[in-house]
C-alpha cells in the first residue's frame, strides 16, 4: 500500500470516461498496491499487538523518548527532564507524522495519557511544585503537528467529506478574531488551539483514508494498552497515593480531586484530572468490543475499577449511552457479547467496589444520582443555567476565544482563572464564545459530520470498530449538557470516532470501485 495518501479516489474526466486510460492506470496502481494488502493488514494487526512491531524507524524514536524519560526520572534530573521532554516529544511527533502517519496518532494519544504524570515526576525530582511546566505543552504541540495535513491536503475541504471541516474552521476563525480584540492575542491563540486540535486530528485521519486498517488497529491497540497502564496505575494511586501525585494535588490546590491520601482521592491516574481520565477510560471500554488483544479483559477490569473510582458521573452516563447505542446497532450475536462482557466486568469489579472505604465513597456518589435535591453540584449547575442562560444565548457577537476556561489565566495580570474560568456547560459555552455567527457555522459542521457518520455506519454494520466509534461519538455529543465535550479529550474522542467512520466508508467505497472495474463493471 502506498504510504503517500491521496485526497480522494481517482475520478474519470468527462461523462463518457474519456480519460479511461488514466483511470485504468490509477486503478492498476491501486491493484498492485492491493496485491500486498494482506501483508500490510497483517503488519497493521501486529502493530496493534505490540509496541515494537513494524520497522525500527517507527517504534525506535518513541521508545528512546520513554527510555530517556525513565532514566532522567531515576536520576532525579527534574530540571533536565522539564526541558528535554517537550523538545524530544515534538521531534518524535514530527518524525512519526512523515514516516508513519498511523503510529503518529497512537503516539499523540500516549502523550495525552502520560505527559501529566511525567510533569509530576519532574516536579518531585526537583523537590518542589511548579505552577507551569514546559512538559505541559508537549501533547498539545505534537497534536498540532497534524495541522500539516490541512496544508498538504487542503483540496479535501472542497469535497463532500471535507465540507463539514470547512464550516467548523470558519466558525472558529470568527471566534478567534473576536477573541483577539476582547481577550488579547495570547489568550485567544491558546484557546483556539484547544478548540482546533481535535478537528485537525480528525482531518488527518480522513486525509489518509487508504491507510484505514492501520489507523483502526493503532487506535484500538493504543486504547487497550493505555487502559491497562492507566487503569492499573489508577488503583495504585487510590490505595497508596504516590508522593509525586500528592505533591501535585497540594501545589495545584485541586480540591475537587479529593484528598491526597490513600483512599481519599478521585482517581485521575496519569492524566491531569479525573475528568479527562474518565473520558479516556470511557473510550477505552467502548473500544474493547472492537479489540482482539489477549490482555483486553484484564485491561477492561483495571480500567472499569479505576473508571468507577474517578467518580465522574457524566462519563458514567456517557458510557451507558454508548453501550445502549452499540446494543441497538449490533446484530444478535454481538449483542450477546456486549451483555456477557458487561456481566463479566460487573462480576469482577462490583464485589471489590462494595467493600470497606471503597463502598462508602461509591455509595455516597451514587446517592447523589438518586437524591438530586441533596446534590450540591446539581444545584449549582441548575442555578448556573438559570442565571446565565440569557447572557449566553443573547450575546450575538460572542465573547470570542479566550473568554472561558484555563485560557483566562493568560488575560489576567495575576495568572489566576478569570470570571468564566470554570464553565460547567458545553451547551452555553459554545454560543457564549462563538456568538451567533460562529455557532451557526460550527454547529452546522458538527451536525453535518455526525449525520454523515451515522449514515455511513449503517452501510458498515459488520465493522465493530465503526460501531464503537459511532456509539462513542453520539455519547460524547450527548454530554454537552455537562461540559464542553467538543474540546480536550472529549473532542479528540468525538472527532477521532466520526472521521474514522467516514474514512472506513471511503476506504470500502474505493475497494468496491476497484473490484467492479477489474470484474468488468460487476461486483
Amino acid at each position: 500500500m502506498s504510504t503517500m495518501p491521496h485526497a480522494g479516489p481517482p475520478q474519470p474526466n468527462g461523462r463518457g470516461g474519456g480519460n479511461r486510460s488514466t483511470l485504468a492506470a490509477r486503478l492498476a496502481h491501486d491493484a498492485s498496491s492491493g496485491a500486498s494488502s494482506g501483508a500490510a493488514n497483517s503488519a497493521a494487526k501486529s502493530s496493534a499487538g505490540g509496541l515494537l512491531s513494524g520497522s525500527p524507524q517507527e517504534w525506535l524514536p518513541p521508545l528512546l523518548l520513554w527510555l530517556i524519560t525513565a532514566v532522567l526520572i531515576i536520576a532525579h534530573q527534574g530540571t533536565v527532564l522539564t526541558l528535554a521532554f517537550p523538545a524530544l516529544a515534538i521531534l518524535t511527533g514530527v518524525w512519526l507524522y512523515f514516516k508513519s502517519p498511523a503510529r503518529y496518532i497512537g503516539f499523540m494519544w500516549w502523550l495525552w495519557f502520560l505527559s501529566p504524570e511525567v510533569r509530576r515526576l519532574a516536579d518531585w525530582s526537583k523537590g518542589a511544585f511548579t505552577p507551569t511546566s514546559l512538559i505541559q505543552i508537549a501533547p498539545l504541540a505534537v497534536t498540532m503537528v497534524s495541522g500539516l495535513s490541512l496544508l498538504r491536503y487542503y483540496r479535501l475541504l472542497a469535497q463532500r467529506r471535507g465540507l463539514p471541516v470547512l464550516l467548523i474552521l470558519l466558525g472558529l476563525v470568527y471566534a478567534f478574531l473576536i477573541g483577539v480584540m476582547s481577550s488579547g492575542p495570547l489568550a485567544a491563540t491558546y484557546d483556539l488551539a484547544n478548540w482546533l486540535y481535535p478537528i485537525l486530528i480528525g482531518f488527518h485521519i480522513i486525509a489518509h483514508t487508504r491507510q484505514y486498517p492501520q489507523y483502526r488497529d493503532t487506535i484500538v491497540g493504543t486504547f487497550i494498552w493505555g487502559m491497562l497502564v492507566m487503569g492499573g496505575y489508577g488503583l495504585i494511586q487510590f490505595f497508596i497515593m504516590p508522593q509525586w501525585d500528592a505533591l501535585w494535588m497540594l501545589g495545584s490546590q485541586m480540591n475537587s480531586q479529593g484528598d491526597p491520601v490513600p483512599m481519599g482521592v478521585r482517581v485521575f491516574s496519569t492524566m491531569n484530572s479525573s475528568g479527562p481520565f474518565a473520558f479516556a477510560m470511557m473510550g477505552a471500554m467502548v473500544f474493547v468490543m472492537a479489540a482482539t488483544h489477549r490482555v483486553r479483559w484484564i485491561a477492561a477490569a483495571l480500567g472499569f475499577f479505576s473508571f468507577a473510582l474517578s467518580l465522574v458521573r457524566s462519563t458514567w452516563g456517557g458510557w451507558v449511552i454508548a453501550l445502549l447505542i452499540q446494543l441497538i446497532k449490533s446484530n444478535n450475536k454481538v449483542r450477546v457479547r456486549i451483555v456477557a462482557s458487561a456481566v463479566l466486568l460487573a462480576g469482577m469489579c462490583v464485589p471489590l467496589l462494595a467493600l470497606g472505604p471503597v463502598a462508602e465513597r461509591m455509595q455516597a456518589r451514587l446517592d447523589t444520582i438518586v437524591n438530586l435535591h441533596d446534590d450540591q453540584s446539581y444545584a449549582a449547575r441548575n442555578e448556573f443555567y438559570a442565571s446565565f442562560a440569557k447572557t449566553a444565548f443573547t450575546d450575538v457577537a460572542g465573547e470570542g476565544m479566550g473568554a472561558t476556561g484555563t485560557s483566562t489565566k493568560l488575560s489576567n495580570d495575576g495568572g489566576q482563572l478569570g470570571q468564566y474560568g470554570n464553565f460547567d456547560s458545553g451547551v452555553m459555552n459554545i454560543p457564549f464564545v462563538l456568538g451567533w455567527p460562529g455557532t451557526l457555522l460550527y454547529m452546522s459542521g458538527i451536525v453535518w459530520l455526525l449525520t454523515r457518520a451515522v449514515l455511513a455506519s449503517l452501510r458498515l454494520r459488520e465493522d465493530r470498530f465503526v460501531s464503537a466509534c459511532l456509539s462513542l461519538c453520539l455519547a460524547t455529543f450527548a454530554m454537552l449538557v455537562f461540559t464542553n465535550s467538543l474540546v480536550g479529550t472529549g473532542g479528540l474522542l468525538l472527532f477521532t470516532g466520526a472521521f474514522s467512520i467516514l474514512s472506513a466508508a471511503h476506504y470500502e467505497k474505493m475497494n468496491r470501485g476497484r473490484t467492479q472495474f477489474f470484474n468488468g463493471g460487476t461486483a
